[in-house]
C-alpha cells in the first residue's frame, strides 16, 4: 500500500526542501493577430510542503503558469527545474515527450476545475486509471488502492456509482483521489472551487489542508482573492508577471556539517 493511505503513516516533516525553481520562464503564443505573451520571465521558488494560491484575474497568466510547471505546455524561453527527494535535479523542459510523460505520472497530480471524470466508469475506475498505466501494479491491487483513495475523501459508499449520479462536490472529491494515485510530491489544481458552493469548496480546502499536514506540496490557480487567507503563501500574477509574493514563505533549513 501507499504510504499516504495510512493514518499513522503521514510523511515526515519536510526539511523545507526546494522543489520547484522557476527561472525566467516565459511563454509566447503565436496567433493570427501577431504574438501573445502570457508570460514575462518569471522567477519563483517553492519549497516543499507549501500550499501556494496562484491568483489573479482571468488572462493574467496564471494556468499557464501550471502548464509550465507541470510541462504540460511547451516553454518558450527560460527554464522550470524539480528537484527529486534522490537528490537529483530535473529541467522538465528539456526531457523527451516520453520522459516528460514518466516523470508527470510519479511526480504531479492535476486536479481541474471540470474535473474530467471518464463518464462511462465508474468512481473506482477512474481513479484506478492512473494507477494502471503506471504499469506499478496488479490490476487487483490498483483496485483496493482505488478504494482507499475513496475512503480518504469519504465517498467509499459511491464506489460503484457513474460519475453523472453524484454532486458537482463529489466528483471533485474523486478527482482529488486520482490525483494522489501515484502518491505524486506535488498536488497542482486550476481552480478547482469555482464552480462549487460555499460549503462545498470549503470540505475540498479541508482536505488539502490535511494534504499539506501530511508534507504534501500543493500549488493551487484561483480568480477569487477571498481565498488569499487559505494559502500558506500568495503569488500575485497579473499581465504574465507575478506582482507580489507574501505570506508564510518556507525558507530552506540549512544542513548542519
Amino acid at each position: 500500500m501507499n504510504t499516504f493511505l495510512s493514518s499513522s503513516s503521514a510523511r515526515p516533516a519536510n526539511n523545507h526542501k526546494l522543489l520547484i525553481q522557476l527561472s525566467e520562464v516565459a511563454k509566447v503564443y503565436n496567433t493570427a493577430a501577431g504574438d501573445f505573451i502570457a508570460l514575462k520571465g518569471i522567477n519563483a521558488d517553492i519549497y516543499a510542503g507549501e500550499f501556494v494560491g496562484v491568483i489573479g484575474k482571468s488572462g493574467a497568466g496564471k494556468s499557464t503558469l501550471l502548464n509550465m510547471i507541470t510541462g504540460a505546455d511547451m516553454i518558450s524561453s527560460g527554464e522550470v527545474i524539480f528537484n527529486a527527494s534522490d537528490g537529483k535535479s530535473v529541467s522538465i523542459h528539456k526531457l523527451s515527450e516520453n520522459s516528460l510523460a514518466v516523470w508527470r505520472g510519479r511526480n504531479v497530480g492535476i486536479i481541474h476545475q471540470s474535473f474530467q471524470l471518464l463518464p462511462m466508469l465508474n468512481l473506482v475506475e477512474n481513479i484506478m486509471l492512473p494507477l494502471d498505466f503506471s504499469g506499478r501494479y496488479k490490476r487487483r491491487v490498483s483496485k483496493e488502492l482505488a478504494i482507499e483513495l475513496l475512503k480518504l475523501v469519504e465517498l467509499e459508499d459511491h464506489a460503484y456509482k457513474l460519475p453523472a449520479y453524484i454532486s458537482g462536490g463529489q466528483k471533485q472529491r474523486v478527482a482529488i483521489a486520482r490525483s494522489l494515485a501515484n502518491d505524486p510530491p506535488i498536488i497542482v489544481a486550476d481552480e478547482p472551487t469555482g464552480s462549487l458552493d460555499t460549503l462545498t469548496a470549503e470540505t475540498i480546502f479541508e482536505i488539502f489542508e490535511k494534504l499539506i499536514e501530511q508534507g504534501r506540496t500543493i500549488i493551487m490557480v484561483t480568480h477569487d482573492n477571498n481565498l488569499a487567507p487559505r494559502f500558506t503563501r500568495r503569488l500575485l500574477i497579473a499581465d504574465g508577471l507575478i506582482t507580489a509574493d507574501s505570506g508564510f514563505h518556507l525558507a530552506p533549513i540549512q544542513e548542519q556539517r
